[in-house]
């Protein structure tokens, strides 16, 4: 049999304040070392401006609403396009106090130079196609809605009977529908 050895066998395996120093400082070390280095080249991707999304509210529409003026109903803010600034995709309708007047859904981008109105990019829904839009998301390069229609003349214009979800995606510098709307109805 071997006698077993014990702690004071080894005096180079009990920690002693001198190891615990030793260890503080070599942590210390790697820790500055690593602030001082910073992240690297991996930032240099990252766009640093955090530019505002368009105001819909401040947005010229090309709604005929009789004196009513605009409604702005849903709204959603991404960066669309890609190019680092957010876009506000925005549905609107005339203002009404009964039925349900037809949106239209707008990209608006950042203000004209002279920086009194956001611009309209894209129109996705124009309201003569007498459309009802909800839901309405924006991510990346997608802007999606719900949007809902009549399936002839003699529905009500309160109750529209059709519904269903549409995708835009920007696609070669403009928006391409990726599931159509529903028909346009008288």
């Amino acid at each position: 049999m071997h006698p077993t050895a014990g702690p004071s066998a080894y005096p180079h395996t009990r920690p002693r304040p001198v190891h615990w120093l030793a260890t503080a400082a070599a942590l210390a070390a790697v820790v500055t070392g690593a602030a001082l280095a910073g992240p690297g080249d991996a930032t240099a991707t990252t766009p640093t401006t955090h530019a505002t999304a368009p105001d819909p509210q401040t947005a010229h529409y090309p709604l005929d609403c009789h004196g009513a003026g605009p409604q702005v109903t849903d709204r959603a803010q991404a960066d669309l396009d890609g190019d680092g600034r957010p876009e506000t995709a925005v549905a609107v309708r005339c203002a009404s106090g009964g039925g349900t007047p037809p949106s239209g859904v707008y990209v608006l981008a950042s203000p004209h130079p002279d920086g009194t109105a956001p611009r309209i990019r894209a129109t996705l829904v124009d309201p003569r196609q007498r459309m009802t839009v909800t839901g309405l998301t924006a991510a990346k390069d997608t802007v999606s809605a719900t949007v809902s229609g009549y399936s002839g003349p003699g529905v009500p214009r309160c109750c529209p009977d059709l519904r269903t979800a549409v995708k835009w995606r920007w696609t070669g510098g403009k928006f391409t529908v990726t599931t159509p709307p529903v028909a346009r109805s008288a």
